[in-house]
C-alpha cells in the first residue's frame, strides 16, 4: 500500500502566542488519542528552555501528531495486530524522523505490551499480571496499561488529570502519561451504550502478608478461611472483594462471576511465589455476587471451579459460589459460657440425630428455628446431632459427598439463616452436633477433584487416592497444605458457627490402608503395616487443635474396628506404639449390633444369644462411648427399629420401649435417630422424612405412638436428673451386674453409681411373660426402693404391671450381695428403681 502522504506542518506560533500555548499543554491531554500522545513528549519538550527551541519543538509536535495519527490509520487499514510505532514502515520514506518523531515512537513502545506478556493475558496463564497491567514508573513518565474487553474506550481519571488510553485491540489500552509519580486514580470506561467510572484493580498492592503465606506453607494456619477464598473487605481505602486460591500447578487463574458477565479475561490473579496461591482484589465487588476460578491446568487447558473455601455456595443443582460476609449477632453468650463446665463423658449426654432437610420438609433454617427447640426441649434431649450440613450437590447423599466444605447448604437458606437456627438451640439450652465428613469428596469436575488440573486434594497414587465403596477420591492427609484445610475447616464451623460438637464420619476407612481393598491393591506404610500414618497424625492433630481452641467442644468418632485409644490422648502411647486419636467420644457399633441382633429374634431363641446383650461390658471401659441407633440403621431395607422386633404389634411396641430403657441404663451416651422416638413404622426416607401424620389425634393408632414419644420424654427426664446414669459412664466404679446371667428368663439387671455412691437399679425382661417376685441382689445399706420409671407403664402403652409400693430388702444374699428385692417383672419391659 503506498503511504498517506504527510500532512503539512503547522505555523509556528509567535512568542506572545506561545506562552499560552505552553499553559493549555496539560489540558490539551485529554479524551482523544492525539492530546494523549502529546502528553507523552511532554518531557521531551520541558528540556528545551529558549525560545526559539521552543517554537521549533512546537512545529515538530504538531507534526508528529500528524504522523503518529497516520501510523494508527495504517495499522488499522491493514488490519494489523498492533504493535510499537517503531516497527511500523515510515509513513514518508523521504522524509529522516525528528528526534521529537522519535521520541514520540520510543514513549509509544513503552506503553504496549510485548507479544509474550498479551498472549499469556489473553490466555489467562499469566502468573503476575501486576507487572504489567496498571500504572508504573518507566523513564518517561508513567505507563498505564488496562485490560477491558469489549471496551469502547478507556480514560485515566485522576486529580488534575484525565487522559484517554490508546487503543491497541483485543481489550488491551495504554498510555504514557507525564507525570513524576503513580497516582492514585480510577478508569471511565465506556461500553457500548454504558459508561463505568471504576477502581483499577492493578493498583493495589498485595492483600496477604508474609506470616499468611508461611502459616499455609507449613500447614499451620488455623483460621485459613480469613486467608483463602472470598473475603468482603475494603483494601487502601477502598471497598472491594480480596480472592484468593490454592492452585499450585495452576499456569493462571482468572475470576470469572456475575459481576463481569463470567467472563474473566479482565480479572487475571497474581500468583504469590512458592506458596501456590492465588490473589486478586477485585474493587467495586460485593457480597451476594456469583463466582468461580477458571484455572488454566499445565496442558493449557481451561476448567472452571467452585472455590473449595467458599462460605456460601448457590442452591445446587447450580454450583457456583456466593460472596458473604455475616450479619448475624449471637445471643448464647450464656450458653457459651458455660459449656464447658463439664467434660461430655462426665455430663448427661443424650442425642436426637436428625436430617434437617427431612425432618419437616420444606422448611428453612429460620422455620426450623421456630419449632425444632421447642420439640426438642420437650423430649429433653441435651443434644441434637445435624447430619451433614456442609453443601453437597445430590440430595441422595444425605450430605455425606461434600464440595462445600466452608459453605452450609443453601437448600435451606443463608449462612446467617443456619447461625440464627444454631443459636435459638443454643438459647434453649441445645447443644448442637454436626456431622463432618474429611474422609473423602466426590469427582464432580467443578469441585476438588483434580483441582488444578493435578492430584491436589486427593493422594496422586490413584489406588490410595481412589474410595474403593462410594466411588470418591480420598484426601491426601500427607499434604501440609491439604492437612491444613481440613484442620481449619473443624475450627471453622465451631468457632463461625458454634457448633458444639463434631461427629467424624468414616474414621476406619481413613485409618486402614487396606480398607476395603483385597491384596495388591495397596501399599503398606513405611514400618510394612496397614496402618495410614497420614491420617493417623491428620486425626491427631484435628482433636488437639479443636480442644485447644474450642473449649466445651466435643469430637466424636464414627470408627467401627477395634482400633487402640481413640478416645486416648494423643500424647498417651498405647501398645501398638501409637498416640491416643485425641476424640472425646466414639460410637459403640459393637453394641449396636450385638443389641439389635438380640432383640430381633423371636423371645424363646433369646437365650441362646444373651451374650449379645452382656459381651459391651466387657470392653466397656476401653473407650468413652456414644450408644447410636442412628440413621443407617433404620433406611434401606433396614427396617426401623420397631419394624426389626418380632410378635405382633403390641409385642414390637414393648420391645421397642423395653430397649430404649435398656439403652438409656446403659453405660454410654445415648443417641436415637428422628422417627424412632414415636415407633414410626416405615424406614427413613431423605424424601418425605418422619411419619409425623402417627402422631395425629384422628388417626386411630395415635395413641400407640404418642406413648412411645412420652417414655422418650420421661426417659430423658429421670436421666438427666440422676448423676448415676451419666456421671461414671467412663469408670468401671459406675457399674456392676445383678444378673447378667439369666438367659433362660431374658432378664438383664444391673446397678449403675454416681459419685457419691447413690445406686439405680435397671431391670429389662425380653420375655413376653410376667416375673412375679423376681429376686435381685442389692446392696443392703438401701431401706427400700421404688420404681422411677417403668416401660410397660399404661400411658406408654403398656398393660400396667407396675411394683405400686417401694419394694424392701430382706437379709437375704442374692447374686453376690448382702441383702435382696423380689420385684414383679412386666413382660417385655424394663423397670428403674432408685432409693425410696
Amino acid at each position: 500500500m503506498t503511504p498517506r502522504p504527510n500532512p503539512p506542518a503547522k505555523k509556528p506560533k509567535s512568542s506572545k502566542a506561545k506562552a499560552k500555548s505552553a499553559d493549555k499543554a496539560a489540558d490539551k491531554a485529554k479524551v482523544t488519542g492525539k492530546a494523549a500522545d502529546k502528553a507523552k513528549v511532554k518531557p521531551a519538550v520541558e528540556e528545551v528552555r529558549s525560545d526559539a527551541q521552543a517554537e521549533a519543538v512546537q512545529a515538530e509536535t504538531a507534526q508528529a501528531d500528524v504522523q503518529a495519527e497516520a501510523v494508527q490509520a495504517h495499522a488499522r487499514a491493514e488490519a494489523l495486530e498492533p504493535a510499537p510505532v517503531t516497527s511500523v514502515t515510515p509513513v514518508t520514506p523521504a522524509v529522516t524522523p525528528t528526534p521529537v518523531q522519535e521520541a514520540v515512537q520510543e514513549v509509544r513502545s513503552l506503553a504496549v505490551l510485548d507479544r509474550a506478556d498479551r498472549e499469556r493475558l489473553l490466555g489467562g496463564a499469566h502468573h503476575d499480571p501486576h507487572s504489567v497491567l496498571g500504572a508504573h514508573p518507566v523513564p518517561d513518565g508513567v505507563v498505564f496499561r488496562v485490560l477491558r474487553p469489549f471496551a469502547l474506550a478507556v480514560t485515566v481519571v485522576a486529580e488534575g488529570l484525565r487522559a484517554a488510553l490508546h487503543d491497541d485491540g483485543d481489550g488491551f489500552f495504554s498510555a504514557v502519561l507525564p507525570l513524576r509519580e503513580v497516582p492514585e486514580y480510577r478508569l471511565v470506561v465506556e461500553y457500548e451504550g454504558a459508561v463505568q467510572d471504576v477502581e483499577d484493580a492493578y493498583r493495589f498492592l498485595p492483600t496477604l502478608g508474609d506470616l499468611d503465606l508461611h502459616l499455609f506453607g507449613e500447614g499451620r494456619h488455623e483460621q485459613l478461611w480469613t486467608m483463602l477464598g472470598a473475603e468482603p473487605m475494603e483494601h487502601q481505602g477502598v471497598s472491594g472483594t480480596r480472592f484468593s486460591v490454592w492452585a499450585p500447578n495452576a499456569r493462571g487463574v482468572r475470576i470469572s462471576g456475575s459481576f463481569n458477565f463470567w467472563d474473566g479475561t479482565a480479572f487475571p490473579m497474581r500468583s504469590l511465589g512458592s506458596s501456590g496461591v492465588w490473589e486478586l482484589f477485585a474493587p467495586g465487588v460485593h457480597e451476594g455476587e456469583l463466582y468461580k476460578f477458571e484455572i488454566t491446568r499445565p496442558d493449557g487447558t481451561k476448567t472452571m471451579r467452585a472455590d473449595p473455601m467458599a462460605r456460601r455456595t448457590e442452591l445446587p443443582p447450580a454450583t457456583s459460589s456466593v460472596i458473604h460476609a455475616s450479619r448475624h449477632e449471637w445471643q448464647d453468650e450464656e450458653w457459651m459460657a458455660r459449656r464447658a463446665d463439664r467434660p461430655a463423658h462426665q455430663a448427661p449426654f443424650s442425642v436426637y440425630e436428625l436430617h434437617l432437610a427431612s425432618w419437616r420438609p420444606g422448611l428453612t433454617y429460620r422455620q426450623l428455628a421456630e419449632q425444632l427447640p421447642v420439640y426438642i426441649s420437650d423430649l429433653g434431649f441435651t443434644h441434637v446431632e445435624l447430619m451433614p450440613v456442609a453443601e453437597h450437590p445430590f440430595g441422595g447423599s444425605w450430605g455425606y459427598q461434600v464440595t462445600g466444605f466452608y459453605a452450609p447448604t443453601a437448600r435451606l437458606g443463608t449462612p446467617d439463616d443456619f447461625k440464627y437456627l444454631v443459636d435459638a438451640l443454643h438459647r434453649a439450652g441445645i447443644g448442637v452436633i454436626m456431622d463432618w465428613v474429611p474422609a473423602h469428596f466426590p469427582r464432580d469436575e467443578w469441585a476438588l477433584a483434580e483441582f488444578d488440573g493435578r492430584p491436589l486434594y486427593e493422594h496422586e497414587d490413584p489406588l490410595r487416592a481412589a474410595h474403593p465403596d462410594w466411588g470418591t477420591l480420598e484426601f491426601d492427609y500427607g499434604r501440609r497444605e491439604v492437612r491444613n484445610f481440613l484442620v481449619a475447616n473443624a475450627v471453622y464451623w465451631c468457632e463461625e458457627f458454634h457448633i458444639d460438637g463434631l461427629r467424624v464420619d468414616a474414621v476406619a476407612s481413613m485409618l486402614y490402608l487396606d480398607y476395603s481393598r483385597e491384596a495388591g491393591q495397596w501399599t503398606p506404610n513405611v514400618h510394612g503395616g496397614r496402618e495410614n500414618l497420614d491420617a493417623v497424625a491428620f486425626l491427631q492433630e484435628m482433636n488437639a487443635t479443636v480442644y485447644r481452641r474450642e473449649p466445651g467442644v466435643v469430637t466424636i468418632a464414627e470408627e467401627s474396628t477395634a482400633w487402640d485409644g481413640v478416645t486416648r490422648a494423643t500424647h498417651h502411647i498405647g501398645p501398638g506404639g501409637f498416640g491416643g486419636l485425641g476424640f472425646g467420644l466414639k460410637w459403640n457399633m459393637g453394641w449396636m449390633h450385638d443389641s439389635l441382633d438380640y432383640v430381633s429374634h423371636e423371645p424363646v431363641h433369646r437365650k441362646y444369644h444373651h451374650h449379645e446383650m452382656t459381651f459391651s461390658m466387657v470392653y466397656a471401659y476401653s473407650e468413652n462411648y456414644v450408644l447410636p441407633i442412628s440413621h443407617d440403621e433404620v433406611v434401606h431395607g433396614k427396617r426401623s427399629l420397631v419394624s426389626k422386633l418380632p410378635g405382633d404389634w403390641w409385642q414390637q411396641r414393648a420391645t421397642h420401649r423395653a430397649y430404649l430403657g435398656f439403652m438409656w441404663a446403659h453405660p454410654g451416651k445415648q443417641l436415637l435417630f428422628m422417627g424412632q422416638e414415636f415407633a414410626q413404622g416405615a424406614e427413613w426416607s431423605e424424601a418425605h422424612g418422619p411419619d409425623w401424620w402417627l402422631l395425629d389425634p384422628s388417626y386411630g393408632a395415635e395413641a400407640d405412638h404418642r406413648g412411645v414419644r412420652d417414655l422418650v420424654r420421661d426417659l430423658n427426664g429421670v436421666y438427666r436428673e440422676v448423676p448415676a446414669l451419666w456421671e461414671l459412664d467412663t469408670d468401671p466404679a459406675g457399674f456392676g451386674w445383678v444378673a447378667g446371667d439369666a438367659a433362660e428368663d431374658n432378664v438383664f439387671a444391673f446397678l449403675r453409681f454416681g459419685t457419691d455412691g447413690s445406686p439405680l437399679l435397671a431391670v429389662s425382661n425380653f420375655s413376653p411373660v410376667v416375673r412375679h417376685e423376681y429376686r435381685l441382689g442389692v446392696p443392703d445399706d438401701v431401706p427400700a426402693w421404688h420404681e422411677v420409671l417403668n416401660t410397660d407403664a399404661g400411658r406408654y402403652g403398656g398393660g400396667g404391671v407396675a411394683n405400686a409400693d417401694p419394694v424392701k430388702p430382706d437379709d437375704q444374699a442374692w447374686h453376690g450381695r448382702p441383702a435382696s428385692i423380689r420385684v414383679t417383672l412386666p413382660p417385655l419391659s424394663t423397670v428403674w428403681l432408685r432409693p425410696a
